[in-house]
Parts: C-alpha cells; sequence; structure tokens
C-alpha cells in the first residue's frame, strides 16, 4: 500500500451482517498491510474537537513556569505535563522537539482495577481544560472499543473478546505542542521514527502536516486525513498479541520546511491501553507452522514498563 485506506465507522455499526464483515474485512486487510486507517463517522464530533484544540493551545500558550507547576515528579509523565526535551523515541539519541500532557482513565471507587490508576492533574488557569479533555477522552475510547471488536472478528476471536480489557483500560489521551523552530535542529525532528507502546492509537487531525508512515517497502508516505477523519494504527501490544499478524508501523513526525519553521505544530492522539494485567501472550489463533510464536508472554503492565524506561519517561 502506498496511502492510508479510508474506512467508514457506520458500516461496522450497520444491522446488515454483510456490510459490517466487508468492513471487518478492510479493517484487517489493512492493518496487516501497513498498520494504519483512517476513520470517518467515528463518536468525536466537530464541535468537541474544535473545544479541545481551543483548551490544549491555551495551556500550552501559557508561561513556563505555569506549565512547569503541573509536572510532577514520580508520575513518570503518565499524568500532566510533560515538558519539551524529556522524551525520545526508542533507539534515538536526541530528543523529540516537543512538549506535552496526558490524560488519563479516572479511578473508580467500586472497580478495584481502576484504583491503581493516578488521579488527573486539574488546570486552574484554563476554564474547562480537564472537562473537554475527559469528554473527548471518552469519546475516543467509545470509538476504540468498537474497532477492537472488529479486530476480534477478523482475526477468528468472540466479538467481545477485548471488552474487558479495553474498557476502563490504562488509556491516554496526549495533546502534543511543538513549538516553532528557532535554528536548525542537530540530527532532531519533532517525533522520531517510532512505534506506539499501546494496542491502537486513535489520532485527531493535527494542526499541520508531518506524519508519515513507513510501508513494506520502506518508503515514507504521507498520513493525509480527510476533515474530521481520525488517524488510527496498530500498536506494539496488538502486534504482539497477535504475533505479528496485525503491523505496528513506524511512524514519525518530520520537521516543516525552512519557510514554515515559525509555525507550531498541535496533535492529539488517544493511546488505547488495556488494563494492566491483561495478558499479551501471543494468540493461538495467531500461531501455526509457518508462523511460530515468537514473543514471551508478559502482562500489558510490565510491557509498559518496560517501554516508559526505554523512551527517558521512568529513569
Amino acid at each position: 500500500m502506498n496511502h492510508i485506506p479510508s474506512l467508514d465507522l457506520n458500516e461496522f455499526l450497520s444491522d446488515d451482517v454483510n456490510i459490517k464483515n466487508d468492513f471487518v474485512k478492510k479493517l484487517g486487510t489493512a492493518f496487516e498491510e501497513i498498520g494504519f486507517i483512517s476513520l470517518k463517522n467515528h463518536f468525536l464530533d466537530e464541535d468537541l474537537m474544535k473545544q479541545l484544540y481551543m483548551v490544549v493551545k491555551d495551556f500550552f500558550d501559557l508561561p513556563k513556569s505555569t506549565k512547569e507547576n503541573y509536572e510532577i515528579e514520580g508520575l513518570h509523565g503518565q499524568r500532566g505535563y510533560t515538558s519539551f526535551g524529556k522524551e525520545q523515541a526508542v533507539g534515538h539519541k536526541k530528543a523529540d522537539l516537543k512538549e506535552f500532557w496526558h490524560f488519563g482513565q479516572e479511578p473508580v471507587e467500586d472497580i478495584e482495577f481502576t484504583k491503581k490508576y493516578h488521579t488527573n492533574i486539574q488546570v486552574n488557569e484554563v476554564k474547562n481544560f480537564n472537562k473537554i479533555g475527559l469528554q473527548a477522552f471518552k469519546m475516543l475510547e467509545k470509538t476504540g472499543v468498537y474497532l477492537l471488536k472488529a479486530i476480534a472478528l477478523h482475526l477468528g476471536l468472540k466479538e467481545n473478546y477485548f471488552d474487558q480489557w479495553a474498557n476502563l483500560g490504562n488509556s491516554i489521551l496526549r495533546p502534543i505542542h511543538y513549538p516553532p523552530i528557532t535554528s536548525a535542529p542537530e540530527d532532531a525532528i519533532r517525533a522520531g521514527a517510532h512505534g506506539d507502546i499501546n494496542l491502537i492509537t486513535l489520532l485527531m487531525g493535527a494542526s499541520t502536516g508531518g506524519l508519515q508512515v513507513k510501508n513494506k517497502q520502506e518508503q515514507w508516505i504521507d498520513a493525509a486525513p480527510s476533515e474530521n477523519e481520525l488517524v488510527i494504527n496498530v500498536g506494539d501490544m496488538l502486534e504482539r498479541l497477535t504475533n505479528n499478524k496485525l503491523r505496528s508501523t513506524i511512524h514519525r513526525v518530520i520537521n516543516p520546511p525552512k519557510e514554515s519553521w515559525h509555525i507550531p505544530r498541535y496533535s492529539i492522539p488517544f493511546f488505547m491501553h488495556p488494563r494492566m494485567d491483561m495478558p499479551l501472550n501471543c494468540l493461538p489463533e495467531c500461531i501455526d507452522i509457518e508462523h511460530p510464536k515468537v514473543y514471551e508472554d508478559i502482562t500489558a503492565g510490565d510491557f509498559l514498563f518496560e517501554r516508559l524506561k526505554a523512551i527517558g519517561l521512568i529513569k
């Protein structure tokens, strides 16, 4: 593939079983071949997206000293603010040219496994910042749950296979700010080539271009969704669970041409994680003589811990 296929979630929600099955087939093929799609008619409406970008921009426009009040030691970047230059892609020596914020799953009083989650950090200077962020979080989570249902059917599993693991999972909504570039970076780009850690990522359309995906021919292709579409990609947890049947494709955010260095970039991915106790053991449905098991057994929580160390968020 040399482009990102565009799919319509309404097809999966259709009462016509043939339309639904066609969506499952197209999704499965795309995730095996390139690991990315763009998606329309998801649950995150246009108005909520606009509101989220407004409050996110207002937060990143705050003085550096104010933002740093929300960078809480000991949270390893899992909630609140992470300042510029703190994270790098695995295998890269230079940090990415970005700062970001994390909204996460809220602990639920009567649900034991959620009590391990950190509470979200409340921002005082931007009205409705947390309210709008968590509304978007829930709509993206809902969209992700339905996509995982389609993935389960493609893999020959029961449609609700992922439900117990994905509902109230350890997911993260990450508003990112790539500031204007003021001088020629030395071997650093806005986001170095990497695969995502999680099951699937749901990405709102960025304020400017720059996202590129590496296809099977080792070519970098632009990921440019239509307006109001989400970009969806497979993460390393799902690649591991499916014994490499589904691809966690390497992607990056390149720097703009020099004449556009002065333009900041905003991007808001939703990293859909399962519960931390979910086994990522390779599914029997994805193992055969031609595809022997290639990964050791591990839980999602242990895998996440290993990767957070690798990208510099846990020292």
